[in-house]
């Protein structure tokens, strides 16, 4: 791996894909896994707690041309017991209203860091927002209250869709894309979770490899299944946090796009 944002080679193959935003030139590249911008703002809950939320963008490359071709917006929430509190199973501590307050502020605050002029880019949205009719009808407004619509911003649908039946997801982001707007759907690292979303009519599905073992030949084994089922049930898929060693595996596997995580050990 070198400073100038590729990993070694390019796969013979694959299938890459259009995941937002349009080719990065290379006066723009930085180090493969260095966020390009980031931000932090604060939101206080109903119930009075306060959170702070940073959005970093992130390169996303496609995997079949070995080139970042996008931005990815990382949203990291703190407060007691970090953001997987925020699903606890029976205890979740926010509301409906705090989450469309954060997916709100997330967007306007996301498009400001992907920039004007029409650039794209993939945002963070919880799936209790996006499953409502009324957080689907706000964030499309926001979108369209920013400036002109611009091609190729995609919405990471996060949390809760392992609860949700297949026709429901369907129908929801149904009323939710539109030409400008595509919707990608974050799953659980599982053959099982990809496979029931099969005939769900999503842009893209986003797998976190944080929590996947794929650094050994033994353990990419598994890998490669999940990455297969997921390419089954969809026609691109965007591995977050993969090792950029497997890249090309990757790409052979069926994953068309990455966001590449550092060198440094991950910490799930």
């Amino acid at each position: 791996m070198t400073g100038s944002q590729e990993y070694p080679g390019s796969p013979a193959g694959g299938a890459g894909g259009d995941l937002g935003g349009g080719p990065i030139s290379s006066a723009e590249r930085r180090a493969y896994a260095t966020p390009y911008e980031s931000l932090t703002f604060s939101l206080v809950t109903r119930a009075r707690r306060e959170l702070t939320v940073t959005l970093a963008a992130q390169p996303v490359f496609d995997l079949a041309i070995s080139e970042p071709v996008s931005r990815r917006i990382r949203r990291t929430i703190r407060h007691h017991g970090g953001e997987p509190a925020l699903f606890a199973l029976g205890k979740r501590t926010l509301d409906a209203v705090d989450l469309k307050r954060i997916d709100l502020q997330t967007l306007t605050h996301g498009l400001d860091i992907l920039g004007p002029g029409g650039g794209g880019g993939v945002l963070p949205a919880f799936w209790r927002t996006v499953a409502s009719s009324g957080g689907r009808f706000t964030l499309l407004c926001a979108e369209l209250q920013h400036g002109a619509p611009r091609a190729g911003v995609l919405i990471e649908v996060v949390g809760g869709l392992e609860q949700a039946p297949p026709e429901t997801i369907a129908e929801a982001i149904s009323h939710f894309a539109t030409e400008a707007l595509g919707v990608i759907l974050h799953i659980a690292p599982d053959p099982a979770a990809a496979r029931r979303l099969a005939g769900v009519p999503a842009h893209c599905l986003a797998i976190d490899f944080a929590g996947v073992e794929h650094e050994s030949a033994r353990d990419w084994d598994g890998a490669q299944n999940l990455i297969g089922a997921a390419r089954e049930a969809c026609s691109q898929v965007l591995l977050l946090n993969l090792r950029p060693a497997r890249g090309m595996a990757a790409a052979a596997a069926g994953a068309t796009h990455a966001v590449f995580a550092g060198m440094d050990a991950i910490t799930v």
